[in-house]
């Protein structure tokens, strides 16, 4: 093996670059037509385009990989997470191509990819599963039976997926057959295959997971867990190593229960044993993740492993050359996902450019913290591909270290141009329950569904005063007096009428009779100190077509100038439905002259391999429709006009 071939892109491509290069191995990526001046292919020796934006055209376009694995004499591939990483067939692919697959074998890979057939084979080797349906018959007939006899609350999953798509909880009756259409849909477009499982919901779990790892000559270790509990629509938000709630005997029991798993397929490489806990400690198998996970950097920090180097030391064909007993757990990491997406707006994906990214300087905190990041300062987010952006991990001597330093690299790590979920992350961080390690799958919706990160962001008075500082103050910040002169800020659909003037070296700002009183000190090309009441701060901002971008602790705020433009100021609801992203209609579910209300669903938008609900702003009838299934559309387009109730206006 001596050039590899990673096919993935984002922070993972950069990621597996990294340790392949400092293995002294040459290095390939591959990016399609957006990605050409990603920083994955800034890095890689060579780099070859495989095709348009669309993934289908690019990075899960199997045989075009290959050819740019001959092209550029690579004879390894690794594919990364997502993507083909879970895909046999791609595997058999190289292999016939005489190219190693750095990952376990197609058959481990296909039959841990089916939650069905996986599950069967789990329970053939022992292995504590939930109990539930597993059955060929996949007719929504027999998914409704079984449903029933399980007993409800059950979970819908679907059998080839993962990442919660195409997953439901069905705690009704009169909505099972819509949550299996809707389940069987999103499981066909996410991963091709509708097929799905239906399991007894543990309710309030626990997310653990074991991290394994094998060779080629049938060896198999544990490498402790990972707690995965803090989740967003059964999507990861936080992980961290080892668990505040696993002890040594159940780490020791998941852990042998996972290697039972990993050798009763001749597992080998990098894979990951999920299991649901319920508040007694009894585990169930979930799944089996025949890849490199996204959280593998908090095992890493833990053990004191190389995981991608292990990968590329087992593709060789090489022993582990450790056993079990010299795998010990040392302190304690923590690791949060920086996604595009808009925590105010039920976390819709972002797409647009990123005029700031400054991720925090990891020596000003010092060590122990570690940013996996794809992304650079002036590139685009686009639709086509997740929305994750970068992985922030902090490692400390003991959990509430860790716990701090993250909150800290989160305020002090910058990203303006589109909204993001920071002020969420952190709000997760500084949560009793979450500090208590008390958290469960359920925590966020028990604990978190009304906070203010949540929420639409309203400016405050030092907010309104900066954005006036930066719009209208003039360059060098000079001693002065001035008369007031007026300042109409928008944000969002407000208009905020402010008067601004100087008196000496204070800017003085007034909103609605309340003043601030600013002191500009300092202005770099992201950064502005300034200060107020006597206390110096500063804050990141940005500035691009008109607009002036501020990065608080609460979240960021995208102010205009509309002083010299009249400006409408929308109601609490819009009488037009627009899409908020690019993306496929799924369904359209209204008809023209229908009467809606407020919070109807009346279409869907698939989009970021994710189906987004489009509701109605306001009560009142559907006066035109303007798309039909399966319209690509894009962010922002008109769908659907509505004629509001007169007492909505």
């Amino acid at each position: 093996m001596n050039k590899i071939l990673v096919a993935n892109r984002g922070e993972i491509a950069v990621r597996v670059l990294r340790s392949a290069k400092s293995a002294g191995y040459e290095t390939v990526a591959v990016y399609s037509e957006a990605d050409r001046n990603a920083p994955h292919v800034q890095l890689a020796d060579q780099a070859v385009c495989i095709g348009a934006a669309a993934v289908g055209d690019s990075y899960l376009n199997a045989a075009r990989i290959i050819a740019a694995a001959q092209q550029t004499g690579a004879d390894a591939i690794h594919p990364g997470y997502g993507f083909l990483s879970e895909n046999a067939t791609f595997a058999r692919s190289c292999e016939q191509a005489g190219i190693i697959f750095i990952g376990p074998s197609a058959s481990a890979i296909e039959l841990m990819g089916s939650k069905r057939l996986s599950k069967i084979a789990m329970i053939e080797a022992g292995v504590p599963c939930i109990p539930g349906y597993e059955g060929a018959d996949q007719s929504d007939e027999a998914l409704h039976s079984a449903a029933l006899a399980i007993g409800l609350p059950v979970m819908l999953k679907a059998s080839a997926g993962g990442g919660g798509r195409g997953m439901r909880l069905v705690n009704d009756a009169a909505t099972l057959n819509e949550h299996i259409r809707s389940a069987r849909s999103e499981a066909q477009n996410a991963f091709g295959s509708g097929e799905l499982i239906i399991e007894k919901a543990v309710l309030q779990p626990r997310h653990i997971e074991i991290q394994v790892f094998g060779d080629q000559h049938g060896n198999v270790v544990y490498l402790g867990e990972r707690d995965c509990s803090v989740q967003r629509r059964h999507q990861k938000v936080v992980e961290e190593a080892p668990s505040p709630f696993v002890n040594d005997n159940l780490r020791r029991a998941m852990g042998e229960a996972a290697v039972a798993a990993a050798k009763s397929c001749g597992y080998y490489g990098a894979g990951t044993v999920e299991f649901l806990v319920d508040a007694e400690q009894n585990f169930y198998f979930l799944e089996m993740n025949t890849r490199l996970q996204v959280e593998h950097p908090v095992t890493e920090l833990v053990t004191g492993l190389d995981l991608v180097a292990l990968q590329l030391q087992v593709a060789q064909g090489e022993t582990l050359g450790f056993t079990q007993q010299d795998i010990t757990l040392q302190g304690h990491a923590i690791e949060v996902r920086l996604y595009a997406e808009d925590p105010a707006n039920n976390f819709t994906p972002q797409t647009g450019k990123l005029l700031l990214w400054q991720a925090a300087d990891q020596h000003s905190i010092n060590d122990g913290i570690r940013i996996d990041s794809g992304i650079q300062q002036g590139q685009k987010v686009t639709p086509h591909y997740d929305p994750m952006l970068a992985k922030l991990i902090a490692f400390g001597r003991n959990r509430e270290e860790a716990r701090r330093r993250l909150l800290r690299t989160l305020r002090e790590s910058h990203l303006l141009g589109i909204a993001d979920n920071r002020a969420f992350l952190a709000a997760i961080l500084a949560h009793p329950a979450f500090i208590n390690g008390e958290a469960t799958t359920a925590f966020i919706s028990e604990h978190l569904s009304d906070h203010a990160s949540m929420q639409p962001l309203q400016p405050e008075l030092n907010d309104l005063a900066l954005a006036a500082a930066l719009i209208a103050a003039p360059q060098g910040f000079t001693s002065s007096h001035s008369a007031a002169r007026p300042l109409k800020l928008k944000q969002g659909e407000t208009v905020f009428t402010l008067s601004i003037r100087r008196d000496g070296q204070q800017l003085l700002v007034n909103h609605n009779g309340e003043e601030c009183a600013l002191r500009l000190l300092e202005k770099t090309s992201y950064l502005l100190r300034y200060e107020i009441d006597n206390v110096q701060q500063s804050i990141a901002w940005a500035e691009d077509n008109g607009q002036l971008w501020l990065d608080t602790p609460r979240g960021n705020l995208c102010f205009s100038d509309v002083t010299l433009v009249s400006s409408r100021v929308q109601s609490a609801g819009s009488d037009q439905v627009r899409a908020a992203m690019d993306g496929a209609i799924v369904t359209v579910l209204a008809e023209a002259g229908e009467r809606v209300t407020k919070g109807q669903t009346l279409a869907v938008l698939e989009a970021m391999k994710m189906e987004h609900p489009l509701k109605a702003g306001v009560d009142g009838v559907v006066q035109d429709i303007l798309v039909q299934a399966g319209d690509q559309v894009k962010g922002r387009q008109l769908l659907i006009q509505l004629q509001a109730d007169e007492s909505a206006e």
